[in-house]
């Protein structure tokens, strides 16, 4: 694959103190390359602002004169921004947000004309098809179906946004991440599941999904980035894994019990709705939503082969490793 270098460049990251956006940033850091990080929620804290050639930025996405302020002068973009969520409570504000933000982005990329974005999307805007044993590609089709979530609708629609931009003019690629994986700080997804299999929680559930370290996706981004690729989408991951397995090497890593008791969909049923009505009564996010519950017993099956006949030179970090790291942080 063709590798494509410029005199001048001034890279964009939106969502940048977020998880996938911290690692993203450190790794433009350390190639020297100068960068513009947007953040909204969560300011970065000092381990950040002091990176070199980092320049960090408050940002509304759903401001479009925030936007054009934040991409003058910008040669291309990572977009990162997003809001992940299987909250019912989180919904609206999810599906407005994700692909309107979206479409902020594209029209003042389009404008200025930039020469290259990579968007993120998940693995979640893949159409579910429920079709037993069958391995989802990046030619599925979205359509509605109760195996589908809020989050995944509202990446679908974003992603149609980038599509929407590439049919204008727009160099772009998408890629659709596994459930990601690696060091994390205790308010990213990950840690949620290192707290689990640390707690010695005794249940388990069969659903399998797909699976990436972070450190590859960020490797990805940058290889495509640099590419001559375009009007193209990957799922990225480094393989299908169960819950139960993912889980219970956690727990080896940290020298506890692994679950031992499965949770079919019946027990997993009374969680969510247990969850829920704690929720009503503390006012707290619920822990367990129906979305996750559904998703905890659901098999996804995804294939992977598309990547690595762009790039047979790849190789994914195995997911054992994956773990190792994130509990020697």
């Amino acid at each position: 694959m063709q590798c494509l270098y410029f005199s001048y460049r001034m890279i964009l990251v939106t969502g940048a103190s977020g998880f996938l956006g911290r690692h993203l940033v450190r790794y433009l850091s350390a190639r020297g390359l100068q960068v513009r990080a947007l953040y909204h929620n969560h300011p970065p804290g000092a381990n950040l602002t002091a990176l070199p050639g980092i320049s960090w930025m408050y940002c509304d996405l759903l401001d479009i004169f925030d936007v054009a302020e934040a991409m003058q002068g910008i040669t291309e973009i990572y977009h990162c921004a997003a809001i992940v969520s299987y909250d019912p409570a989180q919904r609206d504000k999810m599906l407005h947000f994700n692909p309107e933000s979206t479409a902020n982005v594209i029209n003042q990329a389009l404008e200025q004309g930039l020469r290259k974005m990579v968007y993120v999307s998940s693995i979640a805007a893949i159409g579910r098809s429920g079709i037993a044993g069958k391995e989802l590609t990046e030619e599925e089709e979205w359509g509605e179906s109760n195996y589908n979530s809020a989050y995944g609708m509202s990446k679908y629609l974003a992603e149609t946004e980038v599509w929407r931009g590439i049919g204008e003019g727009l160099n772009a690629v998408i890629i659709n991440p596994g459930i990601l994986l690696g060091v994390c700080e205790d308010r990213d997804p990950p840690a949620q599941l290192l707290k689990l299999a640390g707690s010695g929680f005794p249940y388990y559930t069969e659903g399998t999904t797909s699976w990436a370290d972070v450190s590859d996706v960020v490797s990805i981004m940058f290889q495509l980035m640099n590419s001559d690729v375009a009007s193209e989408r990957f799922i990225i991951s480094c393989g299908n894994y169960s819950y139960r397995e993912i889980i219970a090497a956690m727990a080896k890593a940290m020298n506890t019990k692994p679950p031992y008791r499965l949770a079919g969909p019946f027990l997993a049923g009374l969680a969510w709705r247990w969850s829920k009505l704690k929720s009503s009564i503390t006012g707290a996010p619920p822990l367990i939503t129906r979305e996750t519950a559904q998703n905890a017993v659901q098999v996804t099956l995804y294939n992977t082969e598309k990547l690595i006949k762009f790039f047979p030179g790849f190789s994914y970090k195995p997911v054992k490793q994956s773990i190792e790291d994130m509990i020697i942080r």
